[in-house]
């Protein structure tokens, strides 16, 4: 690894201490450096991945989502083309947020990615870093709540008020 990637990687854990979400470090033969971090803070946390590729200028930020089968089994009893539909959504989503992606409708899987290039001098901003994290969870949270309203005819136990309902992202 070269210094420069070093630092990059130094900078980017430094932004992840600094606001305590690193998990740990990823460790794979595929990767300069990456670590798992838990966003936004607190009971509400996402797992994702920010990763920089071996032979590859840029840093990927990544969650990946394996559909539950709470939600798998209504999704999949939708009538008509509902569970194609579903996918197409999060499809059409993600290509307005100009995120990457992978879709597994088989497999009742996605995957979002953000990436971020370093500026000449191999350096990302804190500030970029966050607006990709935030982007990438944002897509995911999107594409959840969708998810809950395709299956809501199937499962109502979330769309009632009560002491448990909350729409906030942070707690």
């Amino acid at each position: 690894m070269s210094n420069r990637e070093l630092n990059l990687e130094n900078l980017i854990q430094e932004y992840l201490s600094d606001e305590g979400i690193l998990e740990k470090k990823l460790e794979s033969s595929d990767f300069e450096f990456g670590f798992i971090i838990s966003f936004p803070p607190g009971p509400k946390s996402q797992n994702m991945s920010i990763y920089k590729p071996k032979n590859k200028n840029s840093v990927y930020i990544t969650i990946r989502t394996q559909i539950s089968e709470k939600y798998t089994k209504p999704l999949s009893s939708l009538k008509g083309n509902k569970t194609f539909q579903f996918f197409n959504d999060i499809r059409k989503y993600f290509l307005i947020k100009e995120v990457f992606f992978r879709i597994n409708p088989q497999n009742f899987t996605f995957e979002i990615h953000e990436q971020i290039y370093p500026d000449m001098d191999g350096f990302i901003s804190k500030d970029t870093l966050f607006k990709g994290i935030q982007k990438v969870l944002y897509c995911y949270i999107f594409s959840h709540i969708l998810l809950e309203e395709y299956c809501a005819g199937k499962d109502t136990t979330s769309t009632k008020f009560g002491p448990e309902f909350d729409l906030s992202l942070y707690s």
